[in-house]
């Protein structure tokens, strides 16, 4: 941060910076300030609204490191903080395509070679997301040398917990590549889960009887599901300047889920379900990429409906 946020400020440098970059410091470095400042708190230094915290966290790791049952409380007492990472991970792919515009800019070589770094700015900006993946690596190596002894529960409950802010965090990166919805996402409810299916749609009108739909070519649709809303969205890849391919979701359709209804087993394949709308008005045939898949999302669904 001091070696490269701050010199964005700096008098000396501010005509090495190019115009792609100007006033996008909260872009390329996303809410990095705020990750700093919880891995540096110190006694006393909690902040507005936030209890003092002991020790800085990794020190705190490290201190627990031979306590299995101390080690997880370490954790879950900052279930809320680490939350955070979401916030930064959401913001990744903005920073990635800001860099690429940026990243070979003499500003950024010259702020580079003064801090004597080998790696370039953007292998630092990888760390966070490398980092909140290593917490749960080391709870999962914690476990398989605690079984059945003393923290076992502890250190369990605090694995579901960073898996759980890993896939929010994996949820929420699908989720702000969503094009040509015209709604605010953020007033659809949590992002409960989201994946790529198979759908079959039946729009009957009138007394139409409804189609035999397994002998049409399914549409591959990757699905959204809120606490408020089902988006139904196309997935497609672009090649950006010989990178990588990335991901966008152009949206279809949505229904609300205070209309739906779900019928959980379809005859002929245990991995399709239903989910219809007014009556069975709409129909949409919905197949998993397996039966463990697919009895995830109507647990979810059925906990929406209720």
């Amino acid at each position: 941060l001091q070696g490269y946020a701050s010199e964005m400020d700096n008098p000396n440098l501010v005509h090495l910076i190019p115009s792609a970059l100007q006033n996008k410091k909260e872009v390329l470095f996303g809410n990095l300030p705020e990750i700093y400042e919880f891995h540096n708190r110190h006694v006393g230094t909690g902040g507005l609204l936030r209890p003092p915290v002991l020790l800085i966290f990794l020190k705190e790791i490290e201190n627990c490191i031979e306590n299995p049952e101390l080690l997880a409380r370490c954790f879950l007492k900052r279930k809320e903080d680490l939350q955070i990472y979401e916030k930064y991970c959401q913001n990744k792919p903005r920073s990635e395509a800001l860099w690429r515009q940026c990243g070979d800019s003499i500003f950024f070589q010259e702020c580079q070679r003064k801090l004597d770094h080998k790696l370039s700015l953007d292998a630092y900006l990888l760390k966070p997301v490398q980092r909140i993946t290593k917490y749960q690596l080391l709870l999962k190596e914690m476990l398989k040398c605690s079984k059945n002894s003393e923290g076992t529960a502890e250190l369990e409950e605090a694995l579901a917990t960073m898996l759980d802010i890993i896939k929010s965090v994996n949820d929420s990166m699908h989720q702000i590549a969503i094009t040509g919805y015209e709604g605010d996402v953020s007033e659809l409810g949590k992002l409960l889960m989201q994946g790529s299916f198979n759908v079959w749609t039946d729009h009957k009108k009138g007394h139409n009887k409804v189609k035999d739909l397994a002998r049409f070519k399914p549409m591959q649709r990757h699905l959204f599901l809120y606490t408020k809303m089902l988006l139904f969205c196309k997935k497609r890849e672009e090649n950006t300047d010989g990178h990588e391919k990335t991901a966008s979701y152009s949206f279809k359709n949505s229904l609300k889920m205070s209309t739906v209804g779900i019928t959980e087993n379809v005859k002929g394949d245990n991995k399709k379900f239903e989910i219809w709308y007014n009556g069975r008005e709409e129909v949409y045939i919905i197949q998993a990429s397996s039966v463990e898949l697919k009895n995830t999302w109507i647990s979810e669904i059925r906990k929406v409906l209720t």
